[in-house]
């Protein structure tokens, strides 16, 4: 079965490779639009979505991360790759947010089970949207991992993110400079019970 829904699913990659030219006012609103029109838990549409052009503000944001990696620890079994992570926050062109033109971050309401939930939801609802329109796009961890560094929340609320928002992740989006390849779909990753 195909259709372009479908069609977007399985031709969406990961791109971690942008050019410099920034995506459109119109596209910018159409991704946001679609974040929008995600599901939530209860309905509540309680997440929050700042998105990032500016330069200057995603080069002090990629500042704070550098920074914040070299402190941080993971909370979960991701802690084998911590000193890989560290030694290439190190590196002097280091980039989180692979030099996309465009970051939108996805935060929602604290003390809310589903706000991680929600947030995925709406993010995927964006990779795919920027698939339809021919616009590259990538899952960022690093600002979730950074969730409580001081520096990098009080930036944040200077931008309009509420401190007592849970930074639940965010997308990088812009102009694909070079096409990802799809990598084979790992076998047994599906069980059907009828």
């Amino acid at each position: 079965m195909t259709n372009p829904i479908i069609d977007a699913i399985k031709n969406r990659r990961s791109t971690r490779q942008f050019t410099d030219e920034q995506i459109m006012e119109e596209q910018m609103d159409t991704l946001l639009e679609s974040a929008i029109w995600a599901p939530s838990g209860g309905n509540s549409q309680s997440w929050l979505f700042t998105a990032i052009q500016s330069k200057d503000v995603l080069m002090k944001l990629n500042d704070f991360v550098r920074e914040g990696l070299q402190n941080w620890t993971p909370k979960d079994d991701y802690i084998s790759k911590m000193p890989a992570i560290r030694q290439h926050a190190q590196k002097e062109d280091y980039n989180f947010y692979y030099h996309a033109p465009t970051l939108i971050i996805a935060s929602n309401r604290p003390n809310y089970d589903n706000a991680m939930a929600d947030c995925a939801l709406a993010l995927e609802n964006i990779f795919l949207a920027a698939e339809s329109m021919d616009l590259g796009s990538c899952y960022i961890n690093q600002l979730r991992w950074l969730n409580d560094y001081v520096p990098l929340r009080d930036y944040l609320a200077e931008l309009g993110v509420p401190r007592d928002h849970v930074i639940c992740s965010a997308a990088a989006v812009g102009h694909k400079a070079k096409q990802s390849n799809a990598p084979e779909r790992k076998p047994g990753t599906v069980k059907i019970i009828r």
